[in-house]
């Protein structure tokens, strides 16, 4: 399928922030997220190599969005935080945003949607509303979804057998993606959470245990015709 780079938008220090399109146009989208969290190379490489794989294929044909590196000033720094030191997944305005942070690296801004990264994100998701927002992360292998979206979890989870959880019961995320996509745009979200590199985990390694499974989300459509 082709895809058209999008106005871009720019980051705290000036950086470019590419973002595509595909040619398929509709009143809903979905849309891959890398790199949310500058630090997390292994959800980038996903969201990076899902693109690659999209842009060469004749088998997929649906709206998509694509911004493959968000944080793009935390990327080439290699941190979780932004130019201004915000973490960008504490910082989007839903209805639990808070001005505390359990830890300094969780700093959500001085008020919610303080950050031009995510001010990008929500003029993108304003011109072309999210139906489904499939965001890479690192963590450890789990996948986090927030509202109706259990079937794409756990059609993931058949292919590479991460465990799922509704809620981070201990651990809140306020001003998340995944509390502001579904309360401002009816969107679910699905965190997809990579295992951290080791020595036994490279990048190469995370994309081909997930590998089949994310091509087969596409190519069967469940991901196009699930009802949110």
């Amino acid at each position: 399928m082709k895809f058209t780079e999008l106005p871009h938008g720019t980051s705290v220090k000036g950086e470019k922030i590419p973002a595509y399109k595909s040619e398929k146009s509709a009143d809903k989208y979905i849309y891959i997220l890398g790199a949310v969290h500058g630090d997390e190379v292994e959800g980038a490489h996903l969201a990076l190599k899902l693109h690659e794989w999209l842009g060469e294929t004749n088998e997929v044909d649906m709206p998509i969005v694509i911004v493959p590196v968000v944080n793009v000033d935390g990327y080439k720094a290699g941190t979780r935080v932004n130019g201004n030191g915000v973490d960008l997944n504490r910082n989007l305005p839903s209805a639990q945003w808070t001005p505390e942070a359990r830890e300094a690296k969780y700093f959500p801004g001085t008020a919610p949607l303080s950050e031009p990264e995510n001010k990008f994100l929500v003029e993108l998701f304003n011109k072309y509303p999210p139906k489904f927002i499939l965001s890479f992360h690192s963590w450890y292998p789990v996948i986090n979804y927030n509202g109706a979206c259990k079937e794409i979890a756990d059609f993931l989870a058949s292919y590479n057998k991460y465990p799922i959880e509704a809620d981070f019961l201990t651990h809140p995320t306020p001003g998340s993606l995944g509390e502001f996509g579904p309360q401002e745009f009816k969107s679910p979200v699905l965190t997809f959470e990579c295992p951290v590199l080791s020595d036994t985990v490279t990048l190469e390694s995370v994309w081909k245990e997930n590998e089949e499974g994310f091509k087969k989300l596409f190519t069967t459509k469940i991901i196009e015709t699930f009802k949110a």
